[in-house]
């Protein structure tokens, strides 16, 4: 209440931090910039130095290309003439096949030129026996077919004698029978269309 009735009274500070100064921003400090200005201008200063040696190597050309870089004088290893010849993966691979089929090639006319030298065979298959007709081996019975069940047995004599009825069957000639549309002799008697003709198999059985 005394300060605000009181302002021409002032204010008095007796803490010593509120007479310090700025150890960064004081008169004397050095220059200081932020990590983003460094880095830009170090950017643009560079670019500045590479447009510049550009520019000095186009007006004077009279000055000429110094290197001291000692890759520049380097040597390739596997290239020098003292180094052995190396050929690729792929032409060896080629130059072995080619290799491979000129001495078969040259077997076979030889093979065919001398037939007196014959054929010499070291492969062991050769002299192999078969292991289950070599005179030792033990004698092995074959099973025989099964017996046929007897319904089998009788399907297959119906099915024969059947097949013999049919055989010995007096069948009308074709030739010598007009049939109708219905499938019934014109000339005989009348018969209804849904007739079956059995041309005397009724007989056989």
């Amino acid at each position: 209440a005394v300060d605000y009735m009181h302002p021409e009274v002032g204010v008095t500070f007796t803490d010593d931090a509120c007479f310090g100064r700025n150890y960064f921003g004081r008169a004397s400090a050095a220059e200081m910039e932020d990590d983003e200005f460094a880095d830009e201008r170090a950017e643009v200063l560079e670019e500045a130095a590479a447009l510049k040696k550009l520019a000095m190597d186009y007006m004077h050309p009279e000055v000429g290309v110094t290197a001291t870089d000692g890759a520049a004088f380097g040597r390739n290893y596997f290239s020098r003439p003292s180094a052995p010849e190396v050929e690729d993966v792929e032409e060896a691979e080629e130059r072995a096949l080619v290799l491979a089929e000129a001495a078969a090639l040259k077997k076979s006319a030889v093979d065919y030129m001398h037939p007196e030298v014959g054929i010499t065979t070291t492969d062991g298959a050769c002299f192999g026996r078969n292991y289950f007709n070599r005179y030792s081996a033990s004698e092995v019975d074959v099973p025989k077919k099964e017996t046929e069940s007897p319904q089998a047995s009788q399907d297959m004599a119906a099915v024969q004698s059947l097949a013999a009825a049919v055989k010995g069957a007096n069948l009308p000639s074709t030739k010598l029978t007009k049939l109708s549309s219905s499938d019934h002799d014109v000339s005989g008697a009348k018969k209804s269309a849904s007739t079956v003709n059995l041309f005397g198999l009724s007989e056989a059985f």
